[in-house]
């Protein structure tokens, strides 16, 4: 199951990567190379570079590890686990994220100012605070603004309060894949898990109640009895088209 991983290209690594339920807890495990993976994964494409997630690291040695697992239905691929690793959305931060990405165009172009940077400004001075903002009846809004706009020219319609958490979770979710064949790429397996209280996870890390937990990955070596069976899909032909 862990071949030399090193020597395989991208391709490879996508194929070779499987969810792994079991992992082995007698090899060595380098904790080290997790980080290294979150910083890659911290390089995923995100909605508008707000980058509202956050990686929670709980090792096999961290003294939460064994209420996570619990939280995490005692699954196999959490109590088996070398390291757990929770991914995080945090919708509540997008002032910060959004300030942050305003201070570094106007610094980017502070010597060639003109309509790109003028542009990028109001994206981020004006529109995503239309779009983040919450408060009463502002969602209810928002859609009927769309739907107005939507009548006569192309507009994006997916802009409900609803709509913005999925558009946050989706950029999570390809941060934690990017983190994931970041892993396979070092030779490690992984597991992304839904299956939990998160609730009582986010009360376990003392997280606010804007954030919310998105998955929750198992990491380590894995065994060959942890891959349930071969893999399956349906045919590319049912999910793959040309128009």
């Amino acid at each position: 199951m862990n071949e030399n991983i090193q020597e395989l290209g991208f391709f490879d690594i996508i194929e070779a990567r499987r969810s792994v339920r079991i992992f082995d807890q007698e090899s060595p495990f380098n904790h080290q190379v997790v980080q290294k993976c979150l910083d890659a994964a911290t390089l995923a494409p995100n909605s508008s570079n707000l980058q509202l997630w956050e990686f929670y690291r709980i090792p096999e040695t961290s003294p939460s590890k064994p209420g996570l697992d619990k939280l995490c239905m005692k699954q196999k691929a959490a109590t088996t686990a070398r390291e757990l690793v929770v991914v995080v959305t945090r919708r509540d931060k997008w002032k910060s994220r959004a300030k942050a990405n305003y201070g570094y165009i106007q610094e980017t172009y502070k010597n060639s100012p003109g309509k790109k940077q003028k542009q990028a400004l109001s994206y981020y001075g004006k529109l995503i605070p239309k779009l983040y903002s919450k408060f009463p009846l502002w969602s209810l809004i928002k859609q009927l603004v769309a739907w107005f706009i939507g009548l006569r020219r192309p507009m994006v319609r997916e802009v409900s309060e609803t709509d913005i958490r999925i558009s946050v979770h989706k950029s999570a979710a390809l941060a934690a894949m990017t983190f994931m064949y970041a892993m396979k790429a070092e030779g490690y397996d992984t597991c992304p898990m839904e299956g939990m209280d998160s609730l009582r996870v986010k009360k376990l890390l003392n997280l606010p109640n804007g954030a919310e937990i998105s998955m929750i990955i198992g990491c380590g070596k894995g065994l060959p009895e942890g891959i349930y069976g071969k893999r399956f899909r349906v045919p590319n032909e049912e999910v793959i088209f040309g128009k």
